[in-house]
């Protein structure tokens, strides 16, 4: 498994919870060897070469005028054969990458734990109505790529999930890789951003359901590489 690393934990956060891929390599469990790629200074796996990509969060906008996007945009297209599996950032560099569009929302920041309704049961998932999960992103898609089915929505974060039909790929706004731990050191970290940073938190005392999000992932995988 390739993991395209396009961010890391702020300060020294990754020193007590790992980088975004030890926490994609923590959420999908045991069986999938990760390998890293900064693609922020340019490294890409090759395509056809792994059996997924996964796609990390990012502190980048997929407007701003990095020399890495570009790349990014056209890795992703060109890896049409291979399931990919985008977090946050992840999820819109795929989305505008694919044919949708990003921006920075002026809804603000999305933070703490949120619910979002499941609206289409794809193969890889099990039955359920809703699932809570960690959130933290400004950014969002604010229009689907056209081959895409929404999968998950809230009133916040209308497109949170996708799944697209021309390609083995997925994505997600919010953080399954997040511990509750560390999403509440995130916002701690940046607490200025936030109107009322202790609801956050205490918001992150309710059972999640990241192990869950984990198993549709695990099971994507598994489902189109059989």
């Amino acid at each position: 498994m390739a993991v395209l690393e396009t961010g890391r934990p702020p300060g020294a956060l990754a020193e007590e919870y790992g980088d975004y891929p030890d926490m994609f390599g923590r959420l999908v469990g045991d069986g999938f060897e990760m390998e890293k790629f900064d693609v922020t200074r340019g490294e890409f796996p090759e395509t056809d070469v792994h059996a997924g990509y996964m796609i990390t969060g990012s502190p980048a906008g997929v407007y701003d005028p990095l020399p890495w996007i570009a790349p990014l945009f056209e890795f992703i297209r060109a890896a049409e054969r291979v399931p990919t599996v985008g977090i946050c950032f992840g999820h819109q560099a795929m989305a505008q990458a694919l044919g949708g569009d990003v921006i920075k929302s002026p809804k603000g920041w999305s933070s703490g734990l949120h619910t979002y309704r499941v609206v289409r049961q794809e193969p890889w998932m099990q039955s359920e109505g809703s699932v809570a999960i960690p959130a933290s992103h400004q950014d969002q898609v604010v229009r689907q790529p056209p081959a895409s089915d929404v999968v998950a929505e809230s009133n916040f974060t209308p497109f949170a999930a996708l799944a697209y039909r021309d390609r083995p790929a997925i994505s997600f706004q919010f953080h399954p890789e997040f511990t509750p731990a560390y999403a509440k050191a995130l916002i701690r970290a940046r607490s200025d951003a936030f109107p009322e940073p202790d609801a956050l938190l205490h918001s992150l005392d309710a059972p999640n359901d990241t192990d869950r999000v984990g198993r549709w992932i695990r099971s994507f995988f598994q489902e189109t590489n059989s």
